[in-house]
């Protein structure tokens, strides 16, 4: 079945912060390529967001709604617009970008239960836990504002204690810009 894609061009998907309840989160290596992300998939026509999460949860990283605790998602849709380049114009319809859902969860299961095997073509090949704000460096370019955003929403759920923690050493300014002021000062 195909993806959903609006009247604006922008690709209905989900995607899925996986912590371990210790403040690290699960990053996935892209099969065969040298890139990281978390998982996402699309969204197919009709279908359930909470539905596309699990479906996805399952294809990528082989969990199911059993081996997790949904702790929340983001308000609104996320978006980022594919470079030029990126962009496949002969396709119909035509997608410019995504349009994104992010979802929180802590893995309840043992973490021996990812598998990334679990379908003919698997979109990874290796995973590990990191930090919590090391996905925004090791993502695509494009998409680290969409990262920065989900991970600053969702931070509060996944440490209620005393929020996430503040951006690393490493952060450039420029990736400030995503956060809402008040975080961003």
């Amino acid at each position: 079945m195909a993806d959903f894609i609006d009247s604006e061009g922008y690709r209905a998907n989900v995607g899925i912060i996986l912590t371990n309840g210790t403040g690290r989160v699960l990053l996935a290596g892209r099969a065969g390529r040298p890139g990281w992300q978390f998982p996402q998939g699309g969204v197919q026509p009709n279908e359930p967001i909470e539905a596309a999460m699990f479906r996805e949860l399952e294809e990528e990283i082989g969990l199911t709604s059993d081996d997790v605790e949904v702790m929340g998602q983001t308000q609104e849709w996320l978006r980022y617009r594919l470079p030029k380049r990126f962009v496949r114009r002969h396709s119909s319809p035509l997608c410019i970008g995504q349009k994104q859902r992010w979802f929180l969860l802590r893995l309840l299961a043992d973490p021996e239960r990812v598998r990334l095997d679990t379908t003919t073509e698997p979109e990874f090949d290796r995973w590990r836990w990191v930090d919590y704000w090391r996905p925004v460096k090791e993502v695509i370019y494009f998409k680290r504002q969409v990262y920065v955003q989900a991970l600053f929403e969702l931070g509060p759920l996944a440490f209620p204690a005393d929020g996430p923690p503040p951006p690393p050493e490493w952060w450039p300014r420029r990736w400030q810009r995503a956060l809402p002021r008040q975080a961003a000062s």
